[in-house]
């Protein structure tokens, strides 16, 4: 028996042939192509859609369409020698000038884009948070059950917690930072007087700097975090005028007058 379903994917895949009496309607088709815009170029070319229907394709001229094309489907009834418009349009072609994708502004924003005067909602199911009633293995935030009437409607959950702990440990304020690395190695933050541990879990790993003079103040940073702040530099490095390297005197007499 003949093989009936590769005969009907040949079938499929042949390429429909090009009716002639509607490939040969090139005036209706501009008629109708010059009822739907503005803009109309010379013709293109015709293809075959299926049997008896037909795409005919003009050049747009309009100012910022580069690569467009005017469309008008032609079609036909069996037996009949007229053709008819089915329906025109303006498509783009295969290099045509299009707009990027459009991105959701969800997805568009970026970490620390929320600036002064500017408001963020967060979502309701947002995956970093949950209800402040469950348990979130925080004793921290377990403590909020105490807080009759008082308490956070929402907490970070244990995801919530990891992720902002990698995101802050990989960022300028982790280990690898190019202030911590340039420290004296013993200069961490976590032995620092002026180092304030964090709350709940994240009191092992992370806390707010409070050095007037660092460049690190009032910001959350790794407890193996550095910078030549810490409040006992002086274990680690010479500090004494000895042991300061000095910088090259300079001299400017460019703006001297001789008086």
């Amino acid at each position: 028996m003949p093989d009936t379903s590769a005969a009907a994917a040949k079938t499929r895949s042949r390429k429909p042939r090009l009716d002639r009496v509607l490939a040969d309607a090139l005036d209706l088709a501009r008629e109708a192509v010059e009822e739907a815009g503005d803009g109309i170029g010379e013709h293109l070319g015709v293809e075959a859609e299926t049997e008896r229907v037909v795409t005919h394709y003009f050049e747009c001229t309009l100012p910022g369409y580069r690569g467009w094309r005017w469309a008008v489907v032609l079609t036909r009834a069996p037996r009949a020698r007229v053709a008819t418009v089915s329906e025109s349009a303006l498509l783009p072609g295969p290099n045509a000038l299009r707009s990027p994708t459009w991105v959701p502004w969800a997805d568009r924003l970026q970490g620390g884009e929320v600036g002064t005067g500017e408001v963020l909602p967060t979502e309701d199911d947002d995956d970093r948070l949950m209800p402040a009633y469950q348990l979130s293995d925080d004793e921290a935030v377990e403590d909020i059950t105490f807080e009759l009437g008082l308490g956070r409607e929402r907490v970070m959950n244990r995801e919530g917690r990891a992720e902002t702990a990698q995101r802050w440990y990989d960022g300028d304020r982790g280990p690898n930072a190019p202030i911590s690395e340039a420290a004296p190695a013993p200069a961490r933050c976590g032995t620092c007087g002026f180092f304030l541990p964090l709350a709940g879990s994240m009191r092992l790993a992370f806390g707010a700097c409070a050095n007037l003079y660092s460049s690190e103040d009032a910001r959350v940073v790794s407890a193996d975090h550095g910078c030549g702040a810490h409040s006992q530099i002086s274990e680690f490095v010479d500090t004494t005028p000895q042991g300061v390297e000095k910088s090259e005197v300079i001299y400017d007499d460019e703006g001297s007058e001789l008086l």
